[in-house]
């Protein structure tokens, strides 16, 4: 039985390597609708660009946006899923979960920084408290950019909390650490890849992500073949 994480790869600007991702059968691809990033995909790519891209899990990811403009923009790109970057709270995320359409999953992200320890009890609470309007949490490295520094935390601060939902990791993953996910006691549901995999900021480098995905599903596989 094949036990990997599925793989998403975010900060897409380029309709030939989203093509190429496709065909490698990536499970999520991620769009950045912020305007401060350098991966910033209305400067590369329409509305209708990104609804003509045939898959499942194409990702809105935003960042402390209004709520009417995340729907505008997920109907104008047929998103299946939004991810939230930024500071949004508990009420912002149920009134979004209440306009949204239902097909449509929310993704909270949540930034794990040096403060963590000291901070336990309060992460645990942002973790727990707008379960009920939520599929999926992210976790990743905490930024004032908001992600995409390619620094990785310690994943083993995880294991400090109780994650009632299934979470994507994030934050500087790549081929030389990705063994270090069996330290982790509750393994995550998808790998977020970005700035670790470009040439430069949406320009992806398609040969490492596809030695990345051998080296994933190689070691998963020889896992599963252990008696």
């Amino acid at each position: 039985m094949n036990l990997h994480p599925h793989l998403k790869v975010c900060g897409l600007t380029n309709t030939e390597q989203i093509q190429e991702l496709i065909g490698m059968k990536a499970d999520f691809l991620g769009f950045i609708f912020y305007d401060k990033s350098p991966r910033y995909v209305l400067n590369h790519l329409s509305f209708q660009d990104i609804a003509n891209i045939e898959h499942s899990g194409k990702t809105g990811v935003f960042v402390n946006e209004e709520v009417d403009q995340i729907l505008k923009i997920a109907e104008k790109a047929h998103l299946n899923y939004i991810q939230l970057h930024g500071d949004e709270n508990q009420n912002f995320i149920i009134e979004l979960r209440k306009k949204l359409s239902p097909e449509i999953k929310i993704i909270k992200v949540i930034r794990i920084g040096n403060d963590t320890v000291e901070n336990k009890s309060k992460i645990q609470q942002i973790i727990n408290s707008p379960l009920s309007a939520l599929d999926y949490l992210l976790f990743d490295t905490d930024s004032k950019a908001f992600g995409g520094t390619g620094k990785q935390f310690d994943w083993t601060l995880l294991n400090a909390f109780e994650i009632p939902l299934p979470y994507f990791l994030s934050g500087g993953i790549s081929e030389e650490n990705i063994e270090n996910i069996k330290s982790l006691d509750q393994k995550p549901f998808a790998l977020d890849i970005n700035s670790k995999f470009e040439i430069e900021p949406g320009n992806k480098d398609i040969n490492r992500i596809k030695r990345f995905t051998s080296i994933l599903y190689k070691k998963e596989s020889q896992r599963d073949e252990l008696p």
